[in-house]
């Protein structure tokens, strides 16, 4: 393959997911991870893409389908619901990793009376307990993706492989009786890091991801412990689910409010 064609090639991947690993871009061109190094630097010379500590994202992202504001609005009295309710779950003063999606955004929002240790990559997350004495909050390292709210990279899988917490909450882009999918590999690894270093692993699904796949597998239902959802989850895969020794608990239906 050709260098213009390459970087023509590499240039359409991270415009279509936004930011990606160097060893998901040499994967996607079938190229040395040196070759790509050197490939990215002809692209974010011309302005395009930028290069990260591990890989590299958008310079102008095409759409606001992933940008944390805009996601957050979907779905959002089931995300409330799936809050509460997963919230329920963990007992006080825990130590509780909690992912960057924003459904587990409206766990961590009913979290703080149980005390916890908070563990996370989310920017959102963080922010919401800066000014909460009873937590003690721990933010990994990484590289800052704003439009997502979270930090991502090699550091950031590095700080969650170094640690050890009684629950980790997390979200995904889609389940099956095949496992868990996602959109993003840098989350996926950093998600991965998350699950090995915890204890007991809680994914919160709204009814929208059940029976959907999105573009690469994260983890399979071994994995799992509890799966959080809400009224409108299909019966019938939630039915499965439960077969397969899965904890699956439904909250009730809920309105969007401030605790």
């Amino acid at each position: 393959m050709q260098p213009e064609e390459r970087q023509h090639r590499i240039e359409e991947f991270i415009q279509s997911v936004e930011f990606a690993s160097l060893e998901e871009i040499s994967n996607q061109v079938d190229a040395s991870i040196s070759t790509v190094r050197r490939d990215l630097a002809v692209l974010e010379a011309g302005g395009t893409v930028r290069r990260t500590h591990g890989g590299a994202r958008v310079v102008t992202p095409r759409s606001d389908e992933f940008t944390f504001s805009a996601r957050d609005t979907h779905q959002l009295a089931e995300k409330e619901a799936i809050g509460r309710a997963c919230a329920e779950l963990i007992q006080p003063n825990q130590s509780v990793i909690i992912d960057a999606g924003t459904t587990v955004y409206h766990v961590a929002r009913y979290l703080d009376s149980k005390g916890p240790q908070i563990i996370t990559n989310s920017l959102p997350v963080a922010n919401l307990f800066a000014s909460a004495n009873r937590l003690e909050v721990i933010v990994s390292g990484g590289v800052i993706y704003p439009r997502l709210g979270v930090l991502v990279g090699p550091m950031a899988i590095e700080s969650f492989s170094a640690m050890h917490a009684d629950v980790a909450i997390m979200s995904a882009g889609g389940i099956t009786l095949d496992g868990v999918t996602n959109s993003h590999g840098l989350l996926i690894d950093i998600q991965q890091a998350m699950i090995r270093a915890a204890q007991k692993v809680i994914f919160c699904f709204d009814h929208t991801k059940f029976g959907r796949k999105s573009v690469l597998p994260l983890c399979g239902l071994d994995r799992i412990d509890t799966i959080v959802t809400d009224a409108a989850a299909p019966a019938q895969l939630v039915a499965e689910l439960r077969g397969k020794t899965l904890r699956v608990v439904v909250a009730p239906a809920a309105t969007p409010c401030t605790p």
